[in-house]
């Protein structure tokens, strides 16, 4: 009985610092806005890596502000008639000691892909840096959180 006792005592010790783990881990989810207020993103999860779609820029619509502009400078033919509005220029972030890290940014005005790493100071500021080769060559990106 006392075994029983310990194991279900170990068991709920466990499911519970995996779930206030897993809530710390996912803090990052969210839509953000960038420091210049001319783009704002949704930092979603699929499986256990992290995207990010565009929901809102300054370079999504055509001059009338209605027409999205297409993603021309895809290396791709088949995505470059695909629209900036809602597409995912983030992914395959991985959760890894406070950083998501091992990911990639996808530039539509150049059509190049760089890595990616994003860092979460305090609750609703994050930096994004993306990345040729090492991290040290590169340019960081402040967000706000705008919603949850």
């Amino acid at each position: 009985m006392r075994k029983g006792v310990l194991l279900l005592s170990f068991l709920f010790t466990t499911a519970n610092l995996f779930a206030q783990t897993t809530s710390e881990i996912d803090k990052v989810l969210g839509v953000w806005l960038n420091e210049d207020k001319d783009a704002k993103m949704e930092i979603f999860k699929s499986g256990n890596k992290y995207f990010g779609r565009l929901l809102w820029g300054s370079e999504i619509y055509e001059k009338d502000g209605k027409t999205p502009l297409k993603d021309t400078k895809n290396p791709d033919p088949k995505l470059r008639t695909r629209t900036r509005l809602n597409m995912v220029f983030m992914s395959d972030l991985s959760y890894d000691d406070g950083e998501y890290t091992g990911g990639k940014l996808y530039d539509a005005r150049s059509g190049k892909t760089y890595g990616a790493k994003l860092t979460l100071k305090k609750l609703n500021n994050l930096e994004m840096r993306g990345y040729f080769g090492l991290s040290l060559f590169g340019q960081t990106v402040k967000w706000t959180r705008v919603s949850e």
